[in-house]
């Protein structure tokens, strides 16, 4: 990462309303309004962010690029969650309709997670031979249907879902061309090493979601021993820097192979309700200033 400007990594960190709490699973947590959390990311100087649950943003496209205008933050992509394991279904026309307002706000990026059919993260299937070769081809056929709009589709690994494990990373990288979005927080709960997987398959990582995680809880999901929306009310998320993933050797080894994307700061939230005080803004501030830091470090100027 020797001789990166952190100016040049600020016009590359976004937000994402996760971090404020805001998510798409029924019953997550206090929900709190567009206003208040795209105002903050602004504030803090984010360049831009995802989009966030279908009803966080406006339902048009035209009036959700309005909205991330009026803050002054550009999109970069959004979560979507997909079956694509299940031979009678047909994900495309879902796929599309996303595209749309993607391709409206002139964002970049389809963050696709193998979604299981269900709600929530805390329960999944495992895939047979036949589903892993319906989810492989699909991917490989979603990622050419985005790239004709103009867009880059990624595979999420992501806890609860049908590619949640390391191993289950390595088998989409062997066995599909489409893009990564490299989750270091989702994959390292998983059972994975997002540090490997930085440093051995940089060419695929197309997009990036840092989050810091405290091993200690991601080990007792990993047990069975709490559940995945248990484990997050519990503060499994922590600022970067402040958790057991090894976020300047990612960061280091994704610049180092000359990795031009985004850094979106995603820490999973739960709100119990309004919250007191600074709220979630003041982890998303820390997380920001601690990767300007990094840049810092490594390139000997100042923030």
């Amino acid at each position: 990462m020797a001789g990166i400007p952190s100016e040049a990594l600020a016009d590359r960190i976004a937000g994402a309303p996760i971090s404020w709490g805001v998510c798409e699973v029924p019953g997550w947590g206090h929900q709190l309004p567009p206003e208040v959390v795209l105002a903050q990311m602004s504030e803090l100087g984010l360049a831009a962010t995802e989009f966030g649950p279908d009803g966080f943003l406006p339902d048009s496209a035209e009036d959700k690029v309005a909205t991330l205008r009026s803050h002054g933050l550009a999109a970069v992509g959004q979560f979507v969650p997909l079956v694509l394991h299940d031979p009678g279904h047909d994900p495309l026309p879902e796929l599309e309709a996303a595209m749309v307002d993607l391709t409206a706000a002139a964002a970049s990026t389809v963050v696709l997670a193998a979604a299981t059919g269900g709600e929530g993260y805390d329960d999944r299937p495992q895939l047979d031979d036949q589903g892993w070769a319906t989810l492989l081809a699909n991917l490989d056929r979603l990622a050419a249907a985005a790239a004709a709009q103009g867009l880059t589709a990624t595979l999420h690994p992501h806890v609860g879902t049908m590619v949640e494990t390391g191993e289950e990373t390595d088998r989409v990288l062997a066995g599909s061309r489409i893009g990564l979005c490299l989750d270091t927080g989702h994959l390292l709960i998983g059972g994975g090493d997002p540090v490997r997987v930085a440093r051995e398959h940089p060419d695929r990582i197309a997009h990036t979601h840092l989050k810091d995680v405290r091993l200690d809880l991601a080990r007792r999901v990993q047990a069975g021993e709490t559940t995945y929306t248990d484990a997050v009310a519990a503060g499994m998320y922590v600022p970067l820097g402040q958790g057991d993933v090894d976020i300047a050797a990612i960061v280091g080894a994704l610049e180092d192979s000359g990795y031009a994307g985004w850094y979106v700061l995603e820490q999973d939230t739960i709100l119990p309700g309004v919250p007191e005080g600074d709220g979630p803004v003041a982890d998303v501030e820390a997380s920001y200033f601690y990767l300007l830091g990094l840049a810092a470090q490594h390139s000997g100027v100042g923030i």
